[in-house]
């Protein structure tokens, strides 16, 4: 059992969602500083024991634990506000253990409160995949009633989609499984289709989901003359050589690099008041290594989250409004 450090809480694990990240990590795609080191950063928990000097939390709290786990808060990054950029930042579940586990511990001003509005299940995809997928919304500069084109349609996507419908925008999805298509049409895209296969009309923004680099030239082409791309994912495929014609005219390709503790605290806020509801598969701790299989196939509709504390017994999936399916 961890022991929580000087400003540290110990939260006791009851759900933690997949992340396509978490299988970045145990296969090797992103360099690991060390190991044995346990994945997960989805976390939702209840605080445990705190360690000396903490102020801000109390036990018994419910709390999230997600990707960003500290920084150094006195680099330039961080004091720009850019604290997501930090370089000697540390991340739960690839620099530090994570939530596939019965506890962890985190630094107190590291935890985000939960609104009580959402259900352990549906939150913890949204610390990660919700959060992300809010961050890759606001690097593609979208604005209230303009026509947003998501590529991909998993946990991130979902979500996302959801947030975009709630500023009036109009969403297009381009996904290859049919699984996923149908997702779509149930959180109302306007149109779905492939990525071989263009909507009618040219978009505003659009977000790169999927890890795919090809889909880098195909969702330039998707857009209007001054129109924003944003690439929400921590590991791509290579960029394949393109026309400097597709980015002519004032189109623009943006990355996403981690979270900060800003924006958890505001896409959480915004869930609640936008009823975002996950669409969820659940897996027990001891089925982490099928959950992320099921994420690599493309097999999990919306998002798979371990339900370490048997929180939601006998419910094997939650459907696109949270309700038990």
């Amino acid at each position: 059992m961890p022991e929580p450090g000087p400003g540290e809480a110990r939260v006791r694990v009851r759900a933690c969602g997949c992340c396509r990240t978490d299988l970045h990590v145990v296969e090797g795609d992103l360099d690991l500083p060390h190991l044995p080191v346990v994945p997960g950063h989805q976390v939702v928990g209840a605080v445990e024991a705190l360690g000396a000097g903490c102020r801000r939390l109390r036990p018994g709290e419910r709390v999230g634990v997600s990707w960003l786990h500290r920084t150094c808060g006195v680099c330039g990054f961080c004091r720009r506000g850019e604290e997501n950029l930090c370089e000697r930042a540390d991340f739960t579940g690839w620099t530090v253990d994570g939530g596939y586990a019965d506890a962890l511990t985190v630094p107190e001003g590291f935890a985000v409160r939960l609104p009580e509005a959402l259900d352990d299940l549906e939150a913890a995809p949204l610390l990660c995949a919700g959060v992300i997928g809010y961050r890759a919304l606001r690097r593609a500069e979208v604005q209230p009633g303009e026509r947003v084109a998501l590529m991909g349609f998993g946990a991130s996507a979902h979500l996302a989609i959801q947030v975009l419908h709630h500023w009036g925008c109009e969403t297009v999805v381009l996904t290859r499984g049919e699984r996923h298509r149908e997702l779509a049409r149930e959180l109302g895209a306007s149109w779905v289709g492939h990525a071989d296969e263009p909507p009618p009309r040219p978009c505003d923004r659009a977000v790169v989901f999927a890890p795919a680099g090809e889909l880098v030239p195909v969702a330039l082409r998707l857009l209007r003359p001054g129109g924003t791309v944003s690439l929400a994912g921590i590991h791509m495929s290579t960029i394949p050589p393109m026309d400097y014609a597709l980015l002519w005219r004032e189109r623009s390709i943006r990355s996403v690099a981690n979270m900060t503790r800003r924006d958890a605290e505001d896409f959480m806020a915004l869930a609640a008041e936008a009823g975002v509801r996950t669409s969820f598969e659940t897996f027990s701790l001891e089925e982490a290594n099928e959950a992320l299989a099921a994420i690599a196939a493309d097999a999990v509709q919306g998002a798979a989250v371990l339900d370490v504390a048997g929180v939601g017994a006998g419910v094997a999936a939650g459907g696109p409004t949270g309700a038990p399916t």
